[in-house]
């Protein structure tokens, strides 16, 4: 059989497979949209909470007024008792709540250190930390100036002791995400979690179909190739496929979004093509493994959170048991967000990042190997039902 009989029998598996189609370009376009979404705002802003002032004095007013005019929070409304506010917090008319105790001022005049409660609704981490930080940051700033108040007051002069108070100045200029922003941070690593994802899927899910189609007793093309010619052709044919989905992501997308893009084309697609096929050929071992095709959306997406917390952009890999980084780098997406990442964002060079991509060529050989081994032995199998099928029939006869 000819290498284009093989390929017309592969492309037609491809697109006459619903699914695989809607999880290839449905899934990659769909995310491109609905992920960064959430972070289109960059970072959370004017999130409201209430305040219980229990001191009712001219301070707390001011730290109650500056609080407000803070970018991450604004006091949407004001409570009588604690009870009160977390009646409202649970409602969801706020989504966070300061309490400001009794002898707030009394004890400011006395020179102690009055204790401010704040919380927010944890349920949303980016609404908590906002709201926290913004009402730490009101109180860290009214406790300089009432400081600097009672130094200059005991004879200090204004500049010398706000000097004092503060004796280190940070002058801070963030390097890889100029707008400290969390599309800069989350999307470009995500991003290559979801072309691993779903190029995962799909070819697991055609693989799958075929195994499940095999298992059943019935026989099809992928019986009558060698496993090694199957395996160029169907990585060839999804290589083809996913070239132009990586580059709306690192183009168009990346572009429209406004994250930073600092690599060449060559380097990006010198990166792409190992992780494509690394991940092409994961998907085979996995699709010859499987007894249903519907599997392989099930196993790939329950692996979906694990990855991205063991990739290693959200949490350092020192601060990762031992056990689950060397776990995390059987996956191609392991490698290429950082090899991706590095490159595109942080500006490295691809000696820089050598290891990632030698690491994304040798699971390209091991998958490979793999993928071959386990074809062979389907298809022998293949054989060896047949074989046993019609000695029983003779039998029968």
């Amino acid at each position: 059989m000819s290498w284009r009989t093989l390929i017309k029998f592969e492309l037609n598996a491809i697109f006459t497979n619903p699914a695989l189609l809607f999880t290839v370009f449905g899934g990659v376009l769909i995310y491109s949209f609905l992920y960064p979404l959430p972070y289109s705002q960059q970072l959370p802003r004017e999130q409201l909470v209430t305040v219980v002032n229990h001191d009712q004095s001219q301070i707390s007013r001011e730290l109650i007024r500056m609080i407000d005019a803070t970018p991450q929070v604004k006091v949407q409304q004001s409570a009588r008792s604690i009870d009160e506010a977390k009646t409202q917090l649970e409602a969801g008319e706020v989504h966070g709540l300061l309490v400001i105790p009794e002898n707030f001022n009394r004890d400011l005049l006395l020179g102690k250190s009055p204790v401010l409660a704040y919380a927010g609704d944890a349920s949303y981490f980016l609404v908590y930390g906002t709201i926290v930080e913004g009402m730490a940051t009101v109180g860290g700033t009214l406790g300089a100036k009432l400081k600097v108040a009672r130094m200059v007051m005991s004879g200090d002069n204004i500049a010398l002791a706000a000097d004092q108070f503060s004796a280190i100045k940070l002058n801070t200029k963030p390097v890889f995400n100029p707008s400290m922003g969390y599309i800069n941070y989350v999307v470009p690593a995500v991003f290559v979690l979801i072309l691993h994802q779903t190029l995962l899927i799909a070819v697991a899910m055609l693989g799958g179909g075929q195994n499940e189609y095999r298992l059943q007793g019935g026989t099809g093309y992928w019986l009558r190739y060698p496993a090694w010619k199957i395996i160029i052709v169907r990585g060839l044919l999804m290589m083809t496929i996913y070239l132009p989905l990586t580059a709306y992501y690192f183009g168009y997308s990346f572009e429209s979004l406004g994250i930073s893009r600092l690599a060449s084309i060559g380097d990006l697609l010198a990166m792409t093509v190992p992780f494509l096929l690394a991940v092409i050929f994961a998907g085979m071992v996995i699709g010859q493994l499987i007894p249903r095709r519907e599997l392989a959306t099930v196993i790939v997406l329950i692996s979906s959170i694990p990855l991205i917390f063991t990739a290693g952009f959200i949490w350092p890999p020192s601060a990762i048991p031992d056990v689950l980084n060397h776990l995390a780098q059987i996956a191609p997406a392991t490698p290429a967000i950082n090899g991706f990442v590095r490159l595109n964002q942080m500006g490295a060079t691809f000696e820089q990042v050598i290891g990632w991509w030698g690491q994304l060529w040798l699971q390209v050989v091991v998958f490979g190997c793999l993928a071959s081994w386990l074809m062979t032995r389907a298809q022998k199998a293949s054989v060896q039902q047949q074989v046993v099928a019609t000695v029983t029939i003779d039998n029968q006869s």
